[in-house]
């Protein structure tokens, strides 16, 4: 058997100490104590962090043990906002003393290093290292140990230590460690941040629904029954709250207020105020002042408890149902159509701008008079701007081509009538606006 190029372990003159060298045994246990720890941690690790489904728990847990592995004075978990632009947020901090050493926070050049890299990296000496020239570091910082918490190649956060304990610095191996352990602890982290979210959507979810329900309680449930009168209301959000409102409010003599509003948006800040838009009118309603009045101490009120942006379109009419008088303000809303019994059309445009644009405005008062055969149509804009998958307009001429098909029903037929024609035309298209109508027919002698 050649033994050309065979070395014993410890001929004289060979490389390797001989068997039983102290430095060779030594280094050998120190390895094997590392190794040890090195599984201990990680062991440990693995069981707390598996079973929690609390984020910030699970980050603690992070924080303290890889403190722990690499002997660090502080060890920081900060997480980036993927939907926000890389915006970091510092979640976790833990550190040998708060009172010996400050609150050190992830350098910008830092995170933009491992947002281009993703690797793990090591610096003895940031103050003078050349990949964060320009960089402000805090005189204290002696080294720093960072690591990227990796999703799917998708960097979701870092971990980063802050000097090593005592005189020394950190090492390959602590890197390797913290490498281990940001890669045993990134999806359980991204874990727990998607459970965390999925409770608080379904949270959303039940508010909304909740929100929902208060808005349909806040509308009248029935119209109001009047000799001679037939009336009918109908609400539909475009998304599960809305902004359209519509009220039957009773005031004295068997007079009644008729209102139509659309806020400004969609949504729960629609519907919030819509809710301060009613019990406005509401309020001021109950002064029994003339409607102009009414509209104009309303706007006042609305500009001055809202933002800039917000305003809303509103038609109030004051039906005497005695005489079948209405006096009426159009604060920009759709114009009401008034059919009369012979087939002619009217439109009701008396008023002035919508609410809240302007504080101060002069808002007029028009008239009509509903004769015996005639009725009134109030919608908001949802009905006339509903559109089909290629964004054609339902519009006025379908609109007042439905209602005079169908004008000799009964006012919920009436009303259901123009919905469904408003449906076939959206075939199905999601809708982008609340479609609201309101009818009021005087039954003919």
């Amino acid at each position: 058997m050649s033994r050309k190029g065979f070395r014993l372990p410890f001929n004289k003159g060979a490389d390797s100490p001989p068997a039983g060298d102290p430095e060779q045994l030594n280094e050998e246990n120190r390895q094997l104590k590392r190794a040890v720890e090195e599984l201990s941690i990680l062991n440990d690790l693995a069981r707390s962090i598996g079973a929690s489904v609390d984020s910030q728990d699970i980050i603690q847990k992070i924080v303290d043990r890889s403190m722990r592995a690499v002997h660090a004075e502080q060890t920081v978990v900060t997480l980036v906002d993927r939907q926000e632009d890389r915006t970091a947020k510092t979640l976790v901090r833990a550190m040998t003393s708060s009172s010996e050493h400050p609150k050190y926070h992830l350098n910008e050049n830092l995170l933009g290093w491992m947002y281009l890299y993703k690797k793990p990296l090591l610096s003895l000496n940031p103050g003078e290292d050349d990949r964060f020239r320009g960089a402000r570091w805090d005189q204290s910082v002696r080294s720093v140990l960072c690591v990227p918490l990796m999703v799917k190649s998708e960097l979701i956060g870092v971990i980063t230590c802050y000097n090593k304990k005592g005189v020394g610095a950190f090492s390959e191996e602590d890197q390797r460690l913290l490498a281990i352990i940001a890669g045993q602890s990134a999806q359980i982290i991204e874990n727990a941040r998607l459970y965390e979210e999925e409770k608080a959507l379904a949270s959303m979810k039940e508010q909304v629904k909740l929100a929902a329900q208060i808005q349909q309680d806040l509308l009248p449930k029935t119209p109001p029954m009047i000799d001679g009168y037939d009336l009918c209301a109908s609400s539909t959000a475009a998304l599960v709250v809305g902004g359209d409102y519509y009220d039957f409010i009773p005031l004295g003599s068997g007079r009644i207020s008729i209102c139509l509003g659309d806020v400004s948006g969609k949504g729960l800040p629609a519907s919030l105020l819509m809710a301060n838009l009613q019990a406005t009118l509401r309020g001021q309603s109950a002064l029994e002042t003339p409607v102009a009045v009414t509209v104009t101490r309303s706007n006042l009120l609305l500009y001055r408890s809202t933002d800039p942006e917000k305003f809303a379109t509103l038609f109030v009419g004051v039906l005497d149902p005695a005489s079948g008088g209405i006096s009426y303000c159009n604060a920009g809303h759709e114009r009401p159509m008034l059919f009369r019994k012979d087939g002619t059309m009217e439109r009701l445009t008396e008023g002035g701008l919508a609410l809240g644009v302007l504080e101060e405005f002069p808002y007029t008062e028009g008239s009509a008079a509903l004769a015996p055969g005639d009725f009134l149509v109030l919608y908001s804009d949802g009905i006339p701007e509903a559109a089909d998958e290629l964004g054609n307009f339902f519009g006025e001429e379908r609109l007042v081509a439905s209602i005079r098909e169908h004008g000799a029903l009964g006012a919920a037929q009436l009303m259901n009538s123009i919905i469904d024609a408003v449906r076939r035309h959206e075939q199905g298209a999601a809708r982008a606006d609340d479609l609201t109508i309101v009818i009021v027919k005087r039954l003919a002698a």
